[in-house]
């Protein structure tokens, strides 16, 4: 009696598979940044060498995303689904696909163009840390003409009080998940822990970098489409 064939888990080991140009690029330059990293950790520690060591961080941990990218991308084609990998990731498909995914126009077969904005996830803990701080006017000076009109310094100094007062005292964050909506926005969902329970923190970024949402949303009442906060 013959089984059925049984596909494989992202923790068990495919058949080898010919290393392309690029993913031996991209192993030998994560390794030597993994390397210069740890170098740099076991030295003494004196102000220059922490700068230095800070970039050599920055660069690792924007290669590992890179590695990160490539490794999804090698496992979806290997035919894993999107629930499988969240789950490796320690993440919902949906937050995987957001992340991760290249959509497909559906009229004409064509991977679409997708335009994020540069560093949005540090962008967006920048703003989330800047309105729990209350420094309103850093926040102010990044919103775009509608945001200013829609959440002037009085009513934008109301906003984190009133949200803490119905869910609690922030405790932290995860991390961000990026993506894009049409042309013209980058959508940056961040997973919040208040004391009363988890809340999804929403940033939107138009082409220019400036703020063109800015939400504090229930996990499970995201809409799909960001927007400015309504009067």
């Amino acid at each position: 009696m013959t089984r059925p064939p049984v596909k494989a888990t992202l923790t068990e080991m495919d058949e080898q598979r010919p290393v392309s140009e690029a993913d031996a690029r991209l192993a030998t330059e994560l390794g030597d940044t993994v390397a210069a990293v740890v170098d740099a950790l076991r030295q003494g520690g004196h102000v220059p060498a922490e700068l230095n060591t800070v970039r050599l961080a920055t660069r690792m941990r924007a290669v590992a995303d890179a590695a990160l990218q490539q490794c999804v991308d090698r496992a979806k084609a290997a035919g894993h689904t999107w629930q499988e990998i969240g789950d490796a990731l320690g993440t919902s498909r949906q937050a995987a696909f957001q992340r991760f995914g290249k959509p497909v126009n559906p009229r004409t077969g064509v991977e679409m163009t997708v335009n994020l904005l540069p560093d949005a996830e540090r962008r967006a803990l920048e703003v989330i840390e800047a309105w729990r701080s209350g420094r309103d006017e850093e926040l102010i000076a990044q919103f775009d003409d509608t945001m200013r009109a829609q959440l002037p310094p009085e009513r934008l100094a109301q906003t984190w009080p009133q949200l803490t007062s119905l869910v609690g005292a922030y405790e932290s964050c995860g991390d961000p998940v990026v993506r894009p909506f049409g042309e013209q926005y980058t959508v940056v969902n961040v997973p919040l822990e208040f004391e009363g329970g988890p809340m999804t923190g929403r940033v939107v970024f138009d082409t220019q970098g400036r703020i063109a949402g800015l939400f504090v949303l229930h996990p499970g009442a995201m809409g799909a489409a960001p927007g400015h906060p309504e009067a």
